[in-house]
C-alpha cells in the first residue's frame, strides 16, 4: 500500500517518464524518490533556458532526444542539448578556456582532457563543487564510488575533475566462426606450428593475418583479409594512434591507469611535471618501441588489409568488418558493438548472435605485466568556471539526471557505453551477453581497468594532439621513414611542452624540460629495458603466443585477467 499511494501521488510526468526508464537497477518507488528530488532540486530555475553539448554517438543521441525532454518536462527547464563533431567540441571548449566567456552551459568531453584541466583551472574541480556551491544540487543517490571510470577523471591533487557520462574500449575483434572451424585451426596449424586463437601478443596477430590473407584467401568464394585498419591523411589519423596504439606495443612505463614516469604518448613526467617527450630529455615518442609500433601498423595495413583501407578515414573504415570478409582487427572499438550485431548482417547467425567476438588487444614485444594494454574512450561531463553559478547548477542537475541510476541502466542498453558497475551487472545484462560477442563479459572482468584514457602527462591535449596526424601521414606515405615521422613529433611535443613552460601553465604542475642528453645515457638508466626509454630488442618478433577465446571467457567470469599460465 506505501508503494500506491506513493505512485499515485508522485507526479503524473514523472510516472510518464518512468515507464522509458526500465529497466532500471533501482525499484520504481526509488525511481520515484530519485526523480522527484530532481523535481524539487530544479524549482529556482524553472523556466531557464541551459545549453549543453557533445559529440555525436548513439549514447549522446538518446540523450538529447529522449533524456533532455524528459529532464525539460519533468523540472521545467527548458534544456537544449547540441550534438557536434568531437573535434567541434574541443574548438567550442578551448575558445571558452581562452575567452572566459560563456559558450555552453556545461561540456561532455573527453577524459583525456584530465591533464589539461588540471593545470589550466579552468574547469570546476567536481569534488569541490560537489561538497561547496553544488551541494545543494548534488543527488544524494549518486554513488560516485559506483562508476568504473573515476580513476580516469582524476587529477594528480586526487580531485575529481570530470563526471562519466559513457566509455567504450579500444578492443580485438575477430571471427569467432572462423577461427573454430575446424579445417582452419588444422590448416594454421600446419602453416604456423601453434594454435589459432585470441593472439595474445603482435606476432602472433601477425602470423593470422598472414594465413587469413595469403594461406586462406577466400571463404565461400569471397576474398578475405586477415587485419582491418585505414590511413588517410586525417585528423582520425591521430586517434588511431594517441588512443594508445603506442603502449599497446609495449612504449610506456608501468602504472595504470597511465604509465610513470612516461606515459604512452612517450611524454615523461616527474613529480607533476611533464619534462620531454624526446629519448634525449628521457621520453618516449620517438625510442624503439614507438618506431616499432608505428612501422607494424604501415606494414600491416600495406601487406594484410584490404587495399581501399589506406585510402579510408575512421568513420570509413568501421563498418566494414560488418561485411564479412575481415578475420580479425587489432584496433576496434566497442562503439561498434551495436552496429556490428545488426540482424541481417553477414557477421550474424539466424538467431541474432554474432558469428564474431571482442576481447583483450594483443601486445607488442616491448609491453612488460603492470603497463595498460590498451585505450579506453571516457566522455564525461565538464563544468567550467566561466559559466555563471546560477545557470552551472541547472547545467549540473541535467549532467546527473543523465547518469542517475533512475536513467542509466536503459541508456546503456540503448548505447552500449556503460559507465556504473551496478549497471553491467545487471540481470538485464546477463540475459542480452551471448547477442554483445564478449562486451559484458569485458565489462565485468578485471580486464577492463588496464584499457584506460588520455592521462595526466598530456598537459594540452587539443595543443599536442593534433601534432600527430600529420607525422603519421608522411611515414604512411612514404615521405619520412617511421623513425623520421616520431623524431619530428617528439621535437613539435617538446617545442609545445616549452611553450607551456615559458607561460608557466598549471604553476607548480608546468611542463618543466629535461635538458638533453644522449639516448645512449638514457638506455642505460632503463634498468635492462625494464624502463623507458628502452633500447632496441634484438628480436622484435617473439614465437606467437595464442588462447582459446572461451578459455579466456571463463578466466573473465572467475574474475581473471587470463587463463593461468598464458603469457606473451
Amino acid at each position: 500500500m506505501p508503494g500506491i499511494i506513493r505512485a499515485n501521488a508522485a507526479d503524473a510526468t514523472i510516472n510518464k517518464w518512468i515507464d522509458e526508464f526500465q529497466p532500471s537497477t533501482l525499484t520504481r518507488d526509488q525511481q520515484i524518490e530519485e526523480l522527484t528530488w530532481f523535481q524539487n532540486a530544479a524549482k529556482p530555475f524553472k523556466g531557464m533556458k541551459i545549453k549543453i553539448v557533445s559529440e555525436t554517438i548513439d549514447t549522446h543521441v538518446y540523450e538529447s532526444q529522449t533524456l533532455a525532454k524528459a529532464f525539460s518536462e519533468i523540472t521545467g527547464i527548458d534544456l537544449t542539448h547540441d550534438l557536434i563533431q568531437e573535434g567541434d567540441v574541443i574548438e567550442k571548449l578551448q575558445t571558452q578556456m581562452q575567452s572566459d566567456q560563456n559558450i555552453y552551459d556545461a561540456y561532455i568531453n573527453d577524459s583525456d582532457l584530465i591533464g589539461t584541466h588540471f593545470r589550466y583551472q579552468k574547469a570546476v574541480p567536481l569534488s569541490d563543487w560537489m561538497a561547496g556551491e553544488g551541494k545543494d544540487v548534488t543527488l544524494p543517490t549518486l554513488d560516485v564510488e559506483d562508476f568504473m571510470g573515476k580513476s580516469f577523471t582524476t587529477g594528480p591533487d586526487g580531485k575529481l575533475y570530470q563526471l562519466p557520462d559513457q566509455q567504450f574500449a579500444n578492443l580485438y575483434w575477430f571471427r569467432y566462426d572462423w577461427f573454430t572451424d575446424p579445417q582452419l585451426k588444422e590448416a594454421f596449424k600446419k602453416v604456423k606450428g601453434y594454435d589459432l586463437g585470441v593472439p595474445v601478443n603482435w606476432s602472433a596477430y601477425e602470423d593470422i593475418a598472414d594465413f587469413f590473407t595469403n594461406h586462406v584467401k577466400t571463404i565461400n568464394g569471397v576474398r578475405v583479409f586477415g587485419h582491418m585498419d585505414y590511413g588517410k591523411k586525417d585528423p582520425s589519423l591521430g586517434w588511431r594512434f594517441t588512443d594508445a596504439w603506442l603502449s599497446m606495443a609495449g612504449m610506456s612505463d608501468k602504472g595504470i591507469p597511465n604509465g610513470l614516469p612516461v606515459d604512452e604518448w612517450g611524454i615523461r613526467m616527474e613529480g607533476c611535471r611533464p619534462v620531454g617527450s624526446s629519448i634525449t630529455r628521457g621520453g618516449g615518442t620517438n625510442g624503439p618501441g614507438a618506431v616499432y609500433a608505428l612501422q607494424k601498423y604501415i606494414d600491416w595495413l600495406k601487406a594484410y588489409a584490404p587495399p581501399e583501407a589506406a585510402g579510408m578515414t575512421f568513420s570509413e573504415a568501421g563498418p566494414v568488418p560488418g561485411q564479412g570478409n575481415i578475420a580479425q582487427q587489432i584496433f576496434w572499438y566497442t562503439a561498434f558493438t551495436a552496429a556490428l550485431a545488426k540482424p541481417g548482417l553477414p557477421v550474424v547467425n539466424p538467431d541474432g548472435t554474432p558469428k564474431w567476438r571482442m576481447a583483450p588487444s594483443p601486445h607488442g614485444p616491448y609491453w612488460q605485466e603492470g603497463e595498460k594494454l590498451g585505450y579506453q574512450d571516457c566522455g564525461s561531463w565538464t563544468l567550467m568556471k566561466s559559466t555563471p553559478v546560477d545557470r552551472r547548477k541547472p547545467a549540473w542537475l541535467y549532467a546527473q539526471f543523465c547518469v542517475a541510476k533512475t536513467t542509466s541502466l536503459k541508456k546503456t542498453h540503448v548505447g552500449l557505453t556503460p559507465i556504473r558497475d551496478s549497471d553491467i551487472r545487471h540481470a538485464s545484462f546477463t540475459e542480452r551477453a551471448p547477442k554483445l560477442g564478449g562486451l559484458v563479459e569485458f565489462y565485468r572482468s578485471p580486464a577492463r581497468v588496464a584499457w584506460t584514457p588520455t592521462g595526466v602527462n598530456v598537459p594540452d591535449y587539443p595543443k599536442l594532439a593534433q601534432l600527430w596526424w600529420a607525422n603519421v601521414a608522411e611515414a604512411v606515405t612514404g615521405e619520412k621513414t617511421a623513425q623520421e615521422a616520431m623524431d619530428n613529433l617528439a621535437k613539435q611535443q617538446d617545442q609545445v611542452l616549452a611553450r607551456l613552460e615559458r607561460a608557466k601553465i598549471g604553476g607548480e604542475c608546468a611542463p618543466k624540460l629535461n635538458k638533453e642528453e644522449s639516448a645512449e645515457a638514457w638506455f642505460k638508466r632503463s634498468n635492462g629495458g625494464q624502463m623507458e626509454p628502452k633500447p632496441k630488442l634484438a628480436n622484435e618478433k617473439p614465437q606467437g603466443v595464442t588462447v582459446d577465446y572461451d578459455l579466456l571467457i571463463g578466466a573473465w567470469r572467475d574474475g581473471k585477467v587470463m587463463p593461468e599460465g598464458v603469457k606473451g
